[in-house]
């Protein structure tokens, strides 16, 4: 069994941002010579996630409002976490989304559904963050 490891790092311009990283996670696995494994992504800061859902735009304003909802940024107040940082909003944001996803790899691709794709979710973004690609298999 082979194993294949990459960063990517993120610093968004926005302090929430849904960034699509399909296409980076496939040019890692084309790297790796990987043809048939699993393939790890997660997120490495307890503000950010990544999981799998449509690229839709309007889909992406749904999941804004909706965490809103349940995990509004402000009053800043509001949280005990909040002190040094104002950032209590994301960390409950990240677990709601999740921080990782596993993916199937079949003939050195994604095997993913027809609409299925792979996103990076800031949710205390302005700073340098990273993901991580792990890939095993033959």
């Amino acid at each position: 069994m082979k194993s294949y490891r990459k960063e990517l790092w993120f610093n968004t311009s926005k302090r929430r941002e849904y960034i699509n990283i399909t296409g980076e996670v496939q040019n890692a696995i084309d790297k790796s010579g990987i043809k048939e494994g699993l393939c790890l992504v997660n997120s490495m800061h307890i503000t950010s996630s990544v999981f799998v859902n449509d690229d839709e735009a309007g889909l992406h304003s749904d999941f804004e409002v909706w965490l809103e909802k349940l995990a509004p940024e402000k009053p800043y107040d509001q949280y005990r976490h909040n002190g040094y940082e104002d950032n209590a909003d994301g960390h409950l944001k990240r677990q709601i989304m999740g921080r990782e996803v596993v993916c199937a790899i079949t003939g050195g691709r994604l095997d993913f559904g027809p609409w299925e794709q792979i996103f990076y979710g800031e949710f205390d973004g302005k700073r340098k963050k990273r993901i991580l690609i792990k890939i095993i298999g033959e």
